[in-house]
Order: C-alpha cells, then sequence, then structure tokens
C-alpha cells in the first residue's frame, strides 16, 4: 500500500524535512554529465517540430548561468531542444529545476535528433504537471498524469489522465510545503528495457510508473531537455543544474 505524503504545516522544519525524501542519493553510481560552467556534450537540436519559427533553425537560446543550463526561445515561437552527444540504453537520470512558471519543457529520454522519445513532462504552467509520461513524436502515447497545475504552481488538482490508474502520492493541499516554489526541487527518471518500464520521482517521492506493451522507439537515445514552440516565450526561462545519471545496462 502506498501511503500519500503529508506534509505538516510547521512552517521551516516543514522545508527543512523534505531533502531526506531523496534517500536514493546514497545508491552511489551516478555520474554528473553536466559541468556546471559550459555545455560541453550536449548539442543544440532544431529538427524537431518545436523549431522551425527562425530562418537559420536555431531550436531556441541555450546558455550556461550561474551554474545553470538556461533555457528560451530566441524568437518567439521558436523552441527546440539540447540533446547529449552520448547515446543511453538503459539508466536513471537525475536534476534540479527552478523554471520560470509559465514555458512548457520536458526531460526526453532516449530522445532523437528529431525529438522523438519518452518525455518525463515538465509542464510547468496552468493544466499542466511535473513528472507525466508522454510518448514525443510517438502518436501522444502515453499521455499519462495524476495531477493538474491550476492557476499557481502553488495549487494543484489530482487529475488522471489515459487508461493508467496511479494515485497521486502527494495530498494537493499539502503541495505547497512538499514543492519549494522558486527554489531547486529534484527531478528523476528511470527508463529500463524496450518495451520500456519508467518512472519518475519528484523530490525522492514517486509520482509514475507505467509500462509499454510494444516496441515503438529505439532502445537507446539521447537525453534532452526541451524549449516548446509556440506563443511567446522568449523572457521566461527553464532552468537545470546538478544533471547526473547512472547506467543500469
Amino acid at each position: 500500500m502506498k501511503l500519500k505524503v503529508l506534509i505538516p504545516i510547521l512552517g521551516t522544519l516543514s522545508l527543512l524535512a523534505i531533502p531526506f525524501l531523496c534517500a536514493a542519493d546514497s545508491e552511489g553510481g551516478f555520474v554528473s554529465i553536466f559541468d556546471g560552467n559550459s555545455l560541453n556534450g550536449w548539442h543544440v537540436s532544431a529538427k524537431t517540430g518545436h523549431s522551425g519559427t527562425s530562418k537559420n533553425q536555431s531550436g531556441g537560446r541555450w546558455v550556461v548561468k550561474d551554474g545553470a543550463i538556461s533555457g528560451s526561445q530566441d524568437i518567439p515561437g521558436n523552441g527546440g531542444i539540447l540533446i547529449t552527444d552520448e547515446q543511453f540504453g538503459d539508466f536513471e537520470v537525475s536534476l534540479e529545476m527552478k523554471n520560470d512558471f509559465g514555458p512548457d519543457s520536458g526531460l526526453f529520454l532516449r530522445s532523437t535528433e528529431d525529438g522523438k522519445a519518452w518525455q518525463a513532462m515538465i509542464d510547468y504552467h496552468k493544466d499542466g504537471n511535473l513528472m507525466g509520461i508522454y510518448g514525443e513524436g510517438l502518436g501522444g502515447q502515453p499521455h499519462v498524469r495524476n495531477y493538474n497545475f491550476k492557476d499557481k504552481v502553488t495549487e494543484i488538482e489530482e487529475k488522471k489522465t489515459g487508461a493508467h490508474d496511479v494515485a497521486l502520492p502527494i495530498n494537493p493541499e499539502s503541495w505547497p510545503y512538499f514543492w519549494r516554489a522558486d527554489q531547486w526541487n529534484e527531478l528523476r527518471a528511470r527508463i529500463e528495457g524496450n518495451p520500456p518500464h519508467i518512472t519518475t520521482w519528484i523530490n525522492g517521492v514517486q509520482i509514475m510508473e507505467w509500462k509499454e506493451k510494444k516496441v515503438r522507439h529505439p532502445a537507446t537515445g539521447g537525453i534532452a531537455l526541451q524549449v516548446h514552440g509556440g506563443g511567446d516565450f522568449t523572457t521566461a526561462f527553464v532552468r537545470y543544474r546538478n544533471i547526473r545519471v547512472k547506467r543500469l545496462d
């Protein structure tokens, strides 16, 4: 039986307790794939459907600032992905995120250059969610989540989509104490096998688990970060740091 996380309203004490949920950090085997100073080991791809507004097919704007990867649209509507040079098969990836509330992003698992991937969603906006699972460029299947953001980053509602019935492990009223708004939070995803078995976590708490039934995508690919196309998000940013991976194969 999985128990929902109940975060008591204890001010600073409750916030200090959150890092101890990340027990998986002690497992070892993780290596950094972002040096904190440059985009060495990564490259921008403008081959996805999120690029194309710009004549030079730029793939968005990606820079390193204050020890983090910062991404945004370079001109209104033009996004893309930042993808590792290295390919991965079975792995677990962990990163810290501090995005503006509004841009649509994602953590792509086994991504191709044109952005086809199993996506751990980072839809950090109204009606979006974190760490649901989506078939990016795979016909939108799966599309499973167990909650949505409401009008504010501090407000969520339990809402299941897709055929996968995974209960939300966090009471919506506890979310403001579990998710540290405007601070760094840890997101984690694991992918194994092909058809893949995918599991995601937020701040050490398992959010979603899903098992594909058919082989629909290659067994290896890059790890990618996304800036979604459409709209005007040239002055809103996604930010990622402490990006680490543990190979499972």
